[in-house]
């Protein structure tokens, strides 16, 4: 008879096979209400789950992550019988749960509106207050293929053609409809009280585009009203702070169908990038980096050694001179190595830190272009670390203190850890690996961070620590990365001589803290919704005159204050200043200085903030040293 051990480490003994439910039930009335599943000996099991044997149990509610991902598989199949309820002889493809929802796919004769999203929004309201059981069933293969062409549903078959023989087959019923699932799912309709569809895409049948385009219905689904409410607040926010339309009105940069995934950068625009630029040279200077620049193309063989071009040929750009083949470079890493390999190093030379704002080109998916955020053109903030394995803990370390100091200075401080680890398929001894991931916990651990394994999660060719920052709205963006990799070094020739006169392949540190350039610009006008902090407007200050009688003057304090480092332009348009002053706050300006007559007399400027806000009539000199102030805080907010 089954003994139960539950997360807190205590037993539950019973005298027969019992259900995941039944356990629940047990330990009292209010978790049974609100379980959705659960997690026996490491695996989701729905909450009919039998347990014969003895066995650790965990039990999923709304309030685990684990429950949210229930919760959304199982709307995805609430939207699917909606679908075939209102729309007849429309097939069911697959519908996996995505960040924040899911989606699921249909071969239909009709095209789905915004109208018909919110009928099968409401079918989907009526089939969850019914409150239907969720049931699942094992059936055999031949079974299943054959239950589902008598339906009609011909890409359920080809999905259970392609299952390796042998494979469990489960099906889920929820009233007189059927799905192909694994599951698990909620154990009845009622669980799911608060969802939405959002929109209608296309999509590739297994996203081939050889293969019959569908129609993709995607939606969110959370544990109640509030959470969901929240989160349409959210994602209208996110709408309003979209850098493609702020980009526009801020005449930033501009992207076209001649040169699809790259980016025209206009003189505002490149103005915030050549000052990232340039911040970011200064704190690597200051680190111990050396900048170096290396080439655009490359002979292909070096990526084949590399081995690059046998996992990413398809994302290559890739071209022929000379009866050569050549690769557009899709990353700097091996380039890196060469300028490594030009000269014996000894011990004493490591770590030896190069830096590149390296200019890449990787041939995305056309589907996959977004804005700035994801392009086929690219500059990353790359560096790679040559080191002993005895080094990697306190080069981590030092990494770790550069990059807090970088993102506190855009504005950001709430970072995310996460410490990827060894995958199945690796290359490395396993005392390499030992001796990586627990330098890379201990670098973490030493500076008192929280963090969170990833396990199997890391490159085939080393270890790895991800860190990731929230924004303004909450949303997570993945930037940082530091990694280990014990395979490029030695298939590029790298070595150096030990101190035992030996010769000794480098640990090789990829690592990057903004990422790429591009969608870094791209985060940070969506978290500022364009309003930079001081350092990084591409116009810091607009001096403007109320009548032309004061246009030398203000010409003069222009003048000063660019001298002193400042960006700034005096606005001697002859229009209303009120309508100067307007302009230059949509424009998203921090400063603005007005003066009059008594300005001009008295050698001041009267001076508004951000949103209107007046700062008091003040001289040059003050002027000057509450600029320096406001550049040198950067985007930190104490």
């Amino acid at each position: 008879m089954p003994v139960v051990t539950l997360p807190d480490g205590s037993q539950r003994s019973f005298g027969q096979p019992v259900s995941v439910y039944d356990v629940a039930a047990d330990i009292g009335a209010g978790l049974a209400k609100a379980a959705l599943a659960g997690v026996v000996d490491g695996r989701e099991v729905d909450t009919s789950h039998v347990i014969e044997d003895d066995a650790s149990l965990s039990i999923i509610t709304e309030r685990d992550e684990a429950g949210i991902e229930i919760i959304r598989h199982s709307t995805a199949h609430l939207l699917a019988q909606a679908v075939q309820q209102l729309f007849p002889g429309t097939q069911v493809t697959i519908g996996p749960t995505v960040e924040d929802g899911f989606y699921y796919d249909f071969a239909s004769g009709h095209n789905f509106t915004p109208e018909d999203l919110e009928a099968i929004e409401r079918r989907m309201t009526e089939l969850a207050s019914n409150d239907v059981t969720v049931e699942r069933v094992v059936c055999s293969r031949e079974k299943a293929i054959e239950l589902f062409r008598n339906m009609g549903e011909h890409f359920k078959v080809q999905i259970i053609e392609d299952l390796p023989e042998g494979e469990e087959i489960s099906l889920y019923q929820q009233g007189e409809w059927m799905d192909l699932c694994r599951g698990p799912h909620v154990p009845s309709t009622g669980k799911l009280k608060a969802f939405k569809l959002t929109k209608v895409a296309g999509a590739y049948w297994r996203g081939d585009s050889n293969n019959q385009m569908l129609q993709r219905i995607y939606g969110t689904a959370w544990a109640n009203s509030k959470q969901l409410k929240a989160y349409l607040n959210r994602i209208a926010e996110a709408e309003k702070r979209d850098h493609r339309k702020i980009a526009k009105k801020l005449d930033l940069f501009h992207t076209q169908e001649e040169a699809p995934g790259m980016v025209f950068w206009h003189p505002a625009g490149w103005t915030i990038y050549q000052s990232i630029e340039h911040y970011m040279r200064d704190k690597q200077v200051r680190f111990g980096y050396q900048e170096i620049k290396t080439p655009q193309v490359v002979d292909i063989s070096l990526w084949q050694r590399s081995g690059h071009a046998d996992k990413f040929a398809d994302g290559m750009f890739t071209l022929e001179a000379d009866d050569r083949q050549f690769a557009v470079k899709p990353m700097n890493c091996p380039c890196h190595v060469q300028v490594f390999n030009q000269g014996l190093k000894s011990y004493r030379d490591l770590p030896l830190r190069l830096a590149e704002f390296g200019s890449c080109h990787r041939n995305e998916p056309s589907g996959s272009l977004h804005g700035i955020m994801r392009v086929r053109g690219f500059t990353q903030d790359d560096a790679h670390i040559f080191c002993t394995d005895d080094q990697i803990q306190g080069e981590v370390a030092d990494f770790i203190d550069m990059l807090h100091e970088v993102y506190a200075d855009f504005g950001f401080s709430e970072v995310i850890y996460r410490l990827s680890t060894r995958p199945e398929q690796r290359v490395g001894s396993d005392n390499d690996w030992d001796r990586a991931e627990m330098a890379l916990a201990e670098a973490l651990n030493t500076k008192g961070l929280p963090w969170e394994e990833l396990p199997g999660e890391g490159a085939f060719y080393g270890p790895k620590i991800e860190f990731s920052l929230k924004d303004c709205i909450g949303r997570v963006w993945q930037l940082g990365t530091i990694q280990v990799d014990f395979s490029m070094p030695g298939r590029l020739d790298a070595q150096y001589v030990a101190e035992d006169g030996s010769r000794q392949v480098p640990v090789m540190l990829h690592r990057a803290v903004l990422g790429s350039f591009e969608r870094f610009i791209g985060i940070l006008i969506e978290h500022y919704e364009g309003n930079f902090p001081t350092w990084l407007a591409p116009k810091q200050v607009v001096v403007a005159p109320i009548t032309d009688k004061q246009a030398d003057y203000a010409q003069e304090i222009a003048t000063q204050l660019t001298d002193a480092g400042f960006r700034v332009v005096a606005d001697l348009r002859n229009e209303k200043i009120g309508f100067k002053i307007r302009e230059h706050e949509m424009a998203k300006v921090p400063f603005v200085l007005v003066v009059g007559d008594k300005e001009m007399a008295a050698g001041t400027a009267a001076v508004r903030g951000r949103h209107g806000k007046d700062l008091g009539v003040l001289t040059s000199d003050e002027v000057r040293s509450m600029l320096t102030a406001e550049v040198a805080k950067r985007g930190r907010t104490s």
